[in-house]
């Protein structure tokens, strides 16, 4: 889906205009993808706009920095104003997806080169709705096993949200498409359940909700914390674990987790129904009341997930 531009986004310290905000051909990170991000969502609430988990999302940026030994050249904390920024100088108030991006600049050519390239930061804005359609996130999407693995452990560490780890989404994504289907799940290196190519995987069976573990090659999706710990409040039995791939064909319930696709149920996996394939099992639907009302106020923010804005501050004013 097309990107609608808004009118500023943050660089390297900065507003500056979204036509500005642009960098070099030879950007070390367009090469060799040492680029570290992250997928936030602001919601509208009863209290104005206010963005979800914002602090660990953060938090995450910079371990995933850490692990490619990527240097980020400002703080937590500068990084959590400039999300709050690109929403209130773009005047998003019906909410928005963020997505703040580190990346190795442009210096010396070389995948490791003498010198470190320098870092650029950028952290941009725009309104996104429902990854999916009203209709998919209703009666649940058709999926696929995919050809395509998930990466082994000890090659690509699948904890760092990194550019590169992307490339294999790209083709679990692509050849479920290809074939007809929404979405493609990855089998981790031992044959077990993953992930889908941008999401994390949640699977009911005679009322217990399982997970892959972090160990299967999978993010450690915020999302998907966020539904274990609403699970866990609502008496449900929570498993990280191990999941065979056929204990999907005989599931009572299955769905997506991700800070695009939200909670997304499977209403079928490679053409066989998942419970009566044809709406969100009651786990399901459950757990979307749960999510979606902790933007209406139905659901009490016990956590101090959601980061209000004020949309009245004085915005900086933007440069170049």
């Amino acid at each position: 889906m097309p990107i609608p531009a808004t009118q500023f986004i943050w660089f390297n310290g900065k507003l500056v205009p979204w036509e500005k905000a642009t960098v070099h051909v030879l950007s070390h990170a367009l090469h060799y993808g040492s680029s570290v991000f992250e997928g936030v969502r602001a919601y509208q609430t009863p209290r104005g706009v206010a963005i979800f988990r914002l602090r660990d999302h953060t938090r995450r940026l910079f371990d995933s920095a850490k692990i490619y030994r990527i240097h980020v050249p400002y703080t937590g904390e500068q990084m959590n104003e400039a999300c709050r920024q690109v929403i209130s100088a773009n005047g998003l108030a019906r909410g928005a997806y963020i997505r703040p991006v580190v990346f190795k600049g442009y210096g010396e050519i070389g995948v490791s080169p003498r010198n470190d390239p320098p870092t650029d930061v950028a952290v941009a804005a725009w309104e996104w709705g429902k990854y999916l359609s009203h209709s998919e996130e209703e009666a649940g999407v058709d999926v696929c096993i995919s050809s395509w693995n998930r990466v082994a452990p000890n090659t690509l560490p699948a904890l760092a949200k990194a550019a590169g780890n992307y490339l294999s989404s790209q083709l679990i994504a692509a050849e479920a498409r290809r074939l007809g289907f929404a979405e493609g799940i990855g089998l981790a290196p031992d044959g077990t359940l993953s992930e889908g190519s941008g999401e994390n995987l949640f699977v009911v069976k005679d009322g217990v909700l399982l997970t892959p573990a972090l160990a299967h090659s999978v993010l450690g999706g915020l999302t998907r914390d966020t539904v274990m710990r609403l699970a866990r409040e609502r008496g449900l039995e929570v498993r990280e674990c191990a999941i065979p791939r056929e204990l999907l064909y005989i599931a009572d319930e299955a769905f997506f987790t991700g800070t695009a696709v939200e909670i997304t149920a499977i209403r079928s996996v490679d053409r066989i129904p998942i419970g009566s394939g044809k709406h969100a099992g009651p786990i399901t639907e459950t757990l979307q009341q749960a999510f979606y009302g902790l933007f209406s106020g139905k659901t009490a923010d016990k956590w101090g997930w959601l980061d209000h804005i004020d949309m009245s501050a004085p915005r900086v004013a933007a440069s170049g």
